[in-house]
């Protein structure tokens, strides 16, 4: 599926009900645009829980990560963008920090971050999958669907083509 947020949003707006996240993401990865079906995270500081959903074969899916916004430790490195490609995902959405950005930058993967950090995150395994979380002024929910490009984000609960 070839997109641009601006022809979804163009072709859309007014009909459907979608959200634009906050234009808060830098862009990582190889691929500037990924699209697919939500899968949520909800962890601070801990990717444990992150490392047991990106060994999950899948298609067409897109993890979101609600990591609390923090700025103290990444939560995504290039072993678990490595996996991610791997098992079928299609992008990562991070509220929070990666690590290893120039290894990523050449990965066939989308992702979207806040920052970059150095600093592993820890290991404790606590964290939620699943639930609705929201950050950038958009609810991110299982199984919506989500695009991203260069322009941004949009969510909807039905497919826009």
């Amino acid at each position: 599926m070839t997109f641009t947020t601006a022809s979804l949003c163009d072709t859309h707006s007014g009909k459907d009900s979608f959200q634009i996240a906050e234009s808060l993401f830098m862009s990582y990865g190889a691929n500037s645009a990924f699209s697919g079906q939500i899968t949520t995270v909800k962890t601070f500081e801990d990717n444990v829980l992150v490392r047991t959903v990106l060994e999950e074969k899948v298609q067409n899916r897109v993890l979101v990560i609600d990591g609390g916004g923090s700025h103290r430790c990444a939560l995504i490195d290039n072993n678990l963008a490595t996996l991610a490609i791997e098992n079928g995902w299609q992008g990562l959405v991070v509220y929070g920090c990666i690590r290893d950005s120039a290894m990523i930058a050449g990965l066939p993967i989308g992702i979207r971050a806040l920052h970059t950090h150095p600093l592993a995150s820890h290991k404790k395994d606590r964290g939620d999958r699943d639930l609705l979380v929201s950050f950038a002024g958009v609810n991110f929910k299982k199984d919506h669907f989500l695009y991203a490009d260069t322009d941004g984000i949009i969510v909807s609960a039905t497919m826009l083509s």
